[in-house]
């Protein structure tokens, strides 16, 4: 395990919001006042069972740290059902060592995060154009936006199976799309909902990958390109660095990025980064 108290603590700046990469899509997302985790991926579940498949899901890095050491939690966000993304590894510890969190998910996918391990008590369903609003406890709202992976799928009550999520925090919109592609509308959807900070996969997309039922994401110029056409000014890549078979070359994502314009920086696994927004930019500290 990587050794980092920052997951024991709070944020003590008032005003500013932090992230910590989990590896994958996964983040820990922070102010004075409020703790919120996105698609923790904290245990070996995947490697449990896929070991004896083609892809073998392997890490390439150790979790950060154990489920039961990610304590005064909030906020569960999971952007849709896939076992990275909801784990039945890491979703019921985080519930059992967290009894005052919340757990939001798809409202479609209720009966899989219920069997991932997430007390109906604590289960929060949205669908794109949801949202959850603590403005007055945590002053945090959450809205959902459907995302395409690689298509835009529902369930058969036509809601939305993979989504993603703009937290507004600290005068900051931060948006995680989970995982996603570019679609139709969906610059214009984000340039509409003036976010601030975009979480965004980089792995891209192949055939090969696809014709062995793994469906991919943006590519880092995509995710580029994102940002740009829906003003969004800081880029945070990921849903790289964890499975050989389904990851990206970190060197390239810099490349890229520092071509962009955006301002931007490449997450390390357990490392917190800290970040304020001062009247109409984002800096970080």
């Amino acid at each position: 395990m990587v050794e980092n108290p920052c997951f024991a603590e709070r944020l003590p700046q008032a005003g500013s919001v932090s992230f910590t990469w989990l590896g994958q899509a996964g983040f820990l997302v922070e102010s004075a006042e409020v703790r919120i985790v996105i698609d923790p991926y904290l245990s070996d579940s995947l490697y449990d069972k896929y070991k004896d498949k083609k892809f073998p899901h392997v890490r390439m890095v150790p979790a950060p740290l154990r489920p039961d050491e990610l304590t005064q939690i909030d906020l569960v966000l999971c952007t849709h059902g896939h076992t990275d993304h909801m784990d039945p590894g890491t979703l019921p510890v985080l519930a059992s060592v967290n009894p005052g969190c919340r757990f939001i998910c798809p409202a479609s996918e209720k009966e899989k995060a219920l069997d991932r391990g997430v007390p109906a008590a604590m289960f929060i369903g949205l669908d794109d154009g949801g949202r959850f609003d603590d403005s007055l406890n945590s002053g945090i709202v959450v809205s959902a936006v459907a995302s395409a992976h690689e298509t835009l799928e529902k369930d058969s009550s036509g809601r939305s199976l993979f989504l993603g999520y703009v937290i507004g925090i600290n005068g900051l919109k931060i948006y995680h799309s989970g995982d996603c592609i570019p679609y139709n509308g969906l610059w214009e959807k984000l340039l509409n909902l003036k976010i601030d900070i975009a979480f965004l996969p980089v792995n891209g997309r192949d055939d090969f990958r696809k014709s062995n039922g793994i469906p991919g994401n943006f590519t880092v110029e995509e995710a580029a390109d994102l940002c740009s056409n829906a003003g969004i000014e800081v880029l945070i890549p990921h849903h790289f660095g964890m499975f050989v078979f389904n990851s990206g070359d970190p060197q390239k994502i810099e490349q890229v990025l520092s071509k962009s314009g955006l301002k931007y920086t490449i997450p390390e696994i357990g490392k917190k980064t800290e970040f304020i927004k001062r009247e109409y930019s984002v800096s970080f500290l």
